[in-house]
């Protein structure tokens, strides 16, 4: 059985919104780095069985990519507490993913929303 769980615009907001933290692959079948970074996102699917693995497969959900404004595929997102913390496209080696994962770990997501509260009150206009 996969670790990973096809996200669809169903079940997307149900699973970002129940799960502290998602990692979430934009992909396509026809995309060669798409199919290079499976395995690679597999594997770290099942080495951190607390965390959610999700797939988006742009083509079967193309309101998704659009909402998110993914451009390029493979793109890696990282949602924590209903924030998206990391998006990075292009497949990453499975060391990169690895030291991402660590790093979106150790954030203080209080410090990350007073970070976004801040920017969002010193935009100008609105």
């Amino acid at each position: 059985m996969s670790s990973t769980v096809e996200l669809t615009k169903e079940n997307f907001d149900q699973t970002v919104t129940e799960n502290e933290f998602v990692l979430i692959d934009f992909w396509a079948s026809w995309c060669g780095p798409c199919r290079q970074f499976a395995p690679v996102y597999d594997k770290a699917a099942e080495e951190n069985p607390d965390l959610v693995f999700g797939k988006v497969d742009t083509e079967a959900q193309p309101e998704l990519a659009a909402a998110f404004n993914i451009q390029s595929i493979p793109t890696l997102m990282i949602v924590r507490d209903q924030v998206a913390v990391f998006a990075q496209p292009g497949a990453l080696p499975e060391a990169a993913l690895t030291d991402v994962i660590g790093q979106a770990r150790k954030l203080d997501m209080d410090e990350v929303r007073k970070s976004i509260a801040a920017q969002q009150s010193s935009a100008p206009g609105e």
